[in-house]
This record gives structure tokens, C-alpha cells and sequence, in this order.
């Protein structure tokens, strides 16, 4: 537990002392337990001072997780004189049930098909020199919504059958393209990364 503690340390310009504590104590049970990680569970390795009702705190604590691992990332992970490359990717992980927040269908590349779970945006640092990645931002996926104007051409029915461009139209600029709810999630949180690495080091 005291290695653990110091390595946190370094978090503690940007979380209190009883968030570190309690973290300190959910990561130690994460690593001594052994089947389905639970809230219960943790509590029961967690040892004292990691009671039920202290991981169900700890849990309903809003935490900056960007702000987190890039801190944890600079000071232990990263080297100075190293390469950096961004990689995003969607994970899939298989849900079953009604209430889970974000449950929906998503494509997996596992299964080759669409499976009932949650789906998360995953953004990692690439270090060229250890040829490792670094997670740094992993934010839930809900299912892409139709933008109003898609949803209303939907509905919306040409007058009398008749063909071609539609009366009243007007020309469109070709270099102003409309993004997609999904890219626009992935660009805004690539985005808070940039912002939140500043002048540190370049990513390519």
C-alpha cells in the first residue's frame, strides 16, 4: 500500500487527500482480488478502511480521468526524449439487461457482428521508443442520434413523384462538410487531449 500511495502522490495537485486514500484502497483490492471485479467485492479486499459505503462514495466522486492518467503518464511512464503518436479506438464490451446506461447494440470486430453492451472511445498515447500505449481518455459511446434535418428528408415526400433537384434548393460550398455526431464526439475529445498535453511534447 505505501508503494502505491507514492505513486499517486503525484495526483494530488488535482484530487484531494480522501479521494487518494480511498483510490489508493480501491486499486489495491483491484490487484489482490480474484473473479468478477464488484463493488461489493472491492469492499471485501479492500481491507480497513474500505467499507461498502466508501467505494459507493468514492464511486459517485466526479473525477477529471483525462487529468488523471496524463499526470500519471508524465511523471512515471513518459520519456522526455520520445516519440509520440495519437491512436483512438472503439471497445465494445458485451452487457446484458435493460437499465445499464448506454446499452445498445454496437458493432464488435470479435464477434464480427453487432452484440448487445456498452461501447467506449478510447484514445491512447504511443510511445515509439518502448513501443508502448498509455490510455489516456476512455469515455462512453451512446448510439449515434439522426441530426433533425436527416430525420425530417426522412419523413418528407417529393410533391406529385416528380424526379431531380428539389424547387428552391441552393448550391452547396463542397469544402464545408457536416460531421457526423459520431465524429464530432471523437474530434472533441481529441481535442480535450491536445489541450490538456499542451506544450509538453508534439503528437503526431
Amino acid at each position: 500500500m505505501p508503494d502505491i500511495m507514492v505513486i499517486l502522490a503525484c495526483l494530488s495537485q488535482c484530487a484531494q487527500p480522501t479521494t487518494l486514500r480511498q483510490l489508493g484502497r480501491v486499486i489495491e483490492a483491484m490487484l489482490a482480488i480474484s473473479g468478477r471485479v464488484t463493488m461489493k467485492g472491492l469492499s471485501r479486499w479492500s481491507g480497513k478502511g474500505g467499507s461498502y459505503r466508501t467505494i459507493q462514495r468514492w464511486f459517485n466522486t466526479p473525477l477529471n480521468w483525462l487529468q488523471l492518467n496524463w499526470f500519471l503518464i508524465r511523471h512515471h511512464l513518459w520519456d522526455g526524449d520520445d516519440v509520440a503518436l495519437m491512436s483512438g479506438d472503439h471497445v465494445v464490451v458485451t452487457k446484458s439487461g435493460k437499465t445499464t446506461h448506454g446499452l445498445d447494440r454496437f458493432f464488435s470486430s470479435l464477434y464480427g457482428k453487432a452484440v448487445p453492451g456498452l461501447c467506449f472511445l478510447s484514445l491512447s498515447l504511443l510511445s515509439v521508443k518502448h513501443r508502448t500505449s498509455y490510455p489516456v481518455v476512455t469515455e462512453q459511446v451512446d448510439k449515434p442520434l439522426e441530426r433533425p434535418g436527416q430525420a425530417a428528408a426522412k419523413q418528407k415526400k417529393r410533391s406529385g413523384g416528380s424526379r431531380g433537384r428539389p424547387k428552391g434548393s441552393q448550391n452547396r460550398n463542397r469544402r464545408e462538410v457536416d460531421l457526423s455526431p459520431s465524429l464530432c464526439f471523437i474530434q472533441r475529445h481529441i481535442k480535450r487531449l491536445l489541450e490538456q498535453i499542451g506544450d509538453t511534447f508534439k503528437v503526431a
